[in-house]
């Protein structure tokens, strides 16, 4: 096949501007320190527990009393343990949820796991577990608040901040704290007093990322773990507005199968074409959260919905091989424990993950490309079978790679196109499964010169 090596960035690229103002507003908008760590580390855990735990449900009614908390024992070290076994690196406990019932020794509500039969810190217990195994902990607080009397007025932004101060104070440093949108359709109208929230979160936790409705990560639209194909971190600044994450989150306990349907309408996020219509933009990459199972919190009935190692691998790839990071929901039993059949899949999509880039054939950190290099030749020291490509963009320069090929050399000598690609970001995974002796990426189209942290290929 014609590489149509002369056709690359350094010549046409592909017909698109490539330093002029409009693309220096874009490459300007880069990652903040927090953010850029997040990405590095783009595989992590929700913990679903809490009083739907016990009850069986996924959302509580208001109606509940501390009594009906039955759980008595938990096993933190085995829910850190299943994780560090699938390859994640951090761990988001959902402290409290829409039902009010808070898993940490409180002074803002007598409704605590304390007053509970368990009467034990479970924040305390699975923070101090993550920090002890080095996993990153970070923490979920319902905005909404079923239980609380005080929900619905000013008196209850000034109770959550109390709350908020707690989490960001007693339990060390977190990677990030995790809000959404939810809200029953006959909740109180009430404005959250999030630039509040926001500010004490940098105050107290200056590392720690804000999603989803929030400033730093944001939500990727469902809840099935399906990423769109061309996943923009420079993105519209109008994105962040969380009137319309609330508007499109749960509204009620049996839409969780609804944002498992995805919903392409808003396909195009960061193509230039939406950039230059939009005067402020933002980096605001995207996080595909899921869970293993059917729902969100345990139920005995659901055992049968867990997704294998497989399809886990597959949202994997689509993820976190697509400029994503991944969170993914292990709902640990109303036993206190993490599920055996979960424990099992997680462990063996952790060796997937793992065996992406076991068996290197070559890897090559690049940097900047030179005003000549529309295209970049590696050979290998004899025929490969390649499993794997993955390239990743230095994001200290933005995201600039827009359409890029890649070629591989047949034993024969020939050359054969095994990926047409679009972006690329914190990360582009490639699945390939051809023998080789070598290969050729050229870059079709990119913001400026392209800047490239790291490339592999991998049996």
């Amino acid at each position: 096949m014609n590489m149509k090596l002369d056709r690359n960035w350094t010549t046409d690229n592909n017909g698109a501007p490539l330093n002029d103002a409009e693309v220096q507003r874009y490459i300007s908008v880069v990652p903040t320190p927090s953010q850029q760590r997040l990405q590095d580390k783009p595989f992590y855990a929700f913990f679903h527990f809490g009083m739907n735990t016990a009850n069986d449900r996924e959302w509580g009614c208001g109606s509940e009393v501390v009594s009906d908390f039955d759980i008595t024992k938990i096993k933190p070290e085995q829910w850190v343990k299943t994780v560090k076994a699938a390859g994640m690196t951090g761990v988001i406990l959902t402290c409290k949820h829409h039902d009010g019932f808070c898993l940490w020794n409180t002074g803002t509500t007598d409704f605590n796991v304390m007053n509970s039969p368990m009467g034990k810190d479970i924040v305390k217990a699975v923070s101090d577990e993550c920090h002890k195994q080095g996993i990153e902990f970070g923490v979920y607080l319902s905005p909404w608040d079923m239980h609380e009397p005080t929900y619905g007025t000013e008196q209850y932004n000034d109770y959550f901040i109390r709350q908020l101060t707690e989490l960001c104070g007693n339990y060390g440093e977190l990677f990030e704290v995790w809000f959404d949108g939810a809200k029953g359709a006959n909740a109180k109208a009430f404005t959250y007093d999030w630039q509040r929230y926001y500010k004490l979160i940098r105050t107290m936790q200056p590392n720690a990322n804000i999603a989803i409705c929030g400033e730093d990560i944001r939500w990727v639209g469902n809840e099935a773990g399906k990423a769109r194909k061309n996943e923009y971190s420079v993105v519209p600044a109008s994105l962040k507005h969380c009137e319309a994450i609330e508007k499109n989150s749960q509204n009620a306990e049996g839409d969780a199968a609804r944002l498992q349907k995805v919903d392409t309408m808003d396909e195009d996020l960061g193509s230039r074409n939406i950039l230059k219509n939009n005067a402020n933009l933002s980096w605001y990459p995207a996080e595909v959260d899921v869970s293993i199972r059917k729902g969100w919190f345990y139920h005995k009935k659901d055992d049968r919905t867990v997704k294998s190692a497989r399809r886990l691998f597959k949202i994997y790839l689509t993820s976190v091989g697509n400029n994503c990071t991944l969170l993914l929901n292990i709902p640990p039993t109303d036993k206190g424990v993490i599920c055996a059949k979960d424990v099992r899949n997680l462990k063996a999509l952790g060796k997937k993950i793992n065996d992406i880039t076991a068996y290197p054939v070559l890897e090559q950190n690049i940097g900047e490309l030179k005003a000549d290099q529309g295209y970049l030749e590696f050979n290998f020291d004899s025929e490969k079978k390649l499993k794997y490509f993955v390239i990743s963009e230095d994001l200290a320069y933005s995201q600039r790679i827009e359409k890029f090929d890649l070629y591989i050399k047949k034993p024969n000598g020939s050359y054969k196109r095994a990926y047409q690609g679009t972006i690329v970001g914190a990360k582009k995974i490639v699945k390939l499964n051809k023998k080789a002796t070598g290969a050729v990426l050229v870059i079709r189209q990119s913001r400026s010169t392209p800047h490239i942290k790291s490339v592999g290929f991998y049996e």
